[in-house]
């Protein structure tokens, strides 16, 4: 399988990552979230985020086409609060093109930001996974820490799980594939 080109996030890319988020998360979570959870959620959680667009750790990954199939990234900043914990780093805002799942694009993604965090001095990833993912982050040495429900706006909250794994564990390659 030829391998897909990863790239660092630009503003520009806002547009294809915003519709990369809403097909996958769309698409994806359907199975485990109420429709009605689903409805008020997407509208936010289906948009790039700025910040993270700008940051240097967010990254797409592009088809043969150029047409972005993967997105994600970490951050030092807690989501929601843009608290900092001393070697605590978070994953964010991961999705791979239901037509893409289990070729690997995930985990391209994880392994850049687990490198990276790792070079910069970070201990622990902690990320909010939405129900349909835990298998992936699992996969990826991740450990359940508590069930959340995160707000999604006025009378909206998002079951999720927090889930953390040392960055510096066993490589991801070698990790049981789901």
């Amino acid at each position: 399988m030829k391998p897909f080109p990863l790239c660092l996030a630009q503003p520009a890319h806002e547009p294809q990552i915003s519709a990369l988020l809403q097909r996958a998360y769309g698409q994806l979570m359907t199975a485990h979230y109420e429709p009605g959870v689903l409805a008020a959620a997407l509208p936010l959680m289906g948009q790039a985020n700025p910040t993270l667009l700008a940051s240097g750790t967010y990254y797409t990954v592009l088809d043969a086409s150029g047409s972005v199939v993967g997105c994600g990234g970490w951050s030092r900043e807690h989501p929601g609060t843009g608290a900092v914990e001393p070697g605590v780093a978070h994953i964010r805002h991961f999705a791979t093109h239901p037509d893409q799942i289990g070729k690997g694009i995930g985990r391209l993604l994880y392994c850049r930001c687990r490198s990276e965090a790792r070079d910069r001095g970070m201990i622990t990833f902690e990320c909010y996974s939405s129900l349909n993912a835990v298998p992936f982050y699992r996969a990826l040495g991740f450990k359940s820490v508590d069930t959340v429900e995160l707000p999604m706006g006025p009378g909206v909250l998002f079951p999720a799980l927090l889930m953390e794994s040392p960055v510096k564990h066993q490589n991801p390659d070698r990790a049981e594939r789901h």
